[in-house]
């Protein structure tokens, strides 16, 4: 067991990121449903309703693209990938509950976890560069590199006190 950590910015730091990951999670939980949802439905009235709604020519190359996509999505595939979905959001909640009681294990898995997505991330950002992929690296990389730096942090508090118990 880790010592009680009673500094407020450890803490309002902490659990500002363990709200990012609560969030994710809940985004995924909220798409995966608005996807399985469509599975018994008409998906071309759906996406053309969809586009209509946000002003989006459905002629367009990329739209074509996507409505595509989503009609060839079979039922097995779409079980694949609730179950990967389902993985993801169980790991972003585990996470979030360790963050929000300040526990070194979910310091390292925020830490781990982030550090998986950063190649994927900056692989998407330098094929498609947008804003919102900036933002997403930015964030990314500043979650991991804050629990870094807290972990760090922990192991040289933890190193001093058990030279100092070893030399008094």
């Amino acid at each position: 067991m880790h010592p009680r950590i009673h500094d407020p910015g450890h803490i309002k730091g902490v659990r500002t990121v363990a709200t990012v990951e609560f969030t994710k999670g809940i985004i995924v939980v909220l798409a995966g449903l608005g996807v399985f949802s469509m599975r018994h439905k008409d998906i071309w009235g759906v996406a053309e309703s969809f586009l209509e709604f946000f002003h989006v020519n459905p002629h367009r190359h990329y739209v074509g693209i996507f409505i595509d996509l989503v009609y060839r999505v079979s039922d097995v595939r779409l079980w694949k990938i609730a179950v990967l979905a389902a993985v993801y959001v169980i790991l972003r909640f585990v996470e979030a509950y360790g963050l929000w009681y300040i526990c070194a294990w979910a310091e390292w898995m925020a830490f781990a976890t982030g550090a998986i997505y950063i190649p994927f991330e900056a692989d998407d950002l330098f094929r498609r560069p947008t804003w919102f992929r900036v933002l997403v690296i930015v964030v990314n990389v500043g979650i991991v590199l804050y629990m870094l730096m807290l972990r760090l942090e922990a192991a040289k508090k933890h190193g001093a006190a058990r030279h100092s118990a070893q030399t008094g």
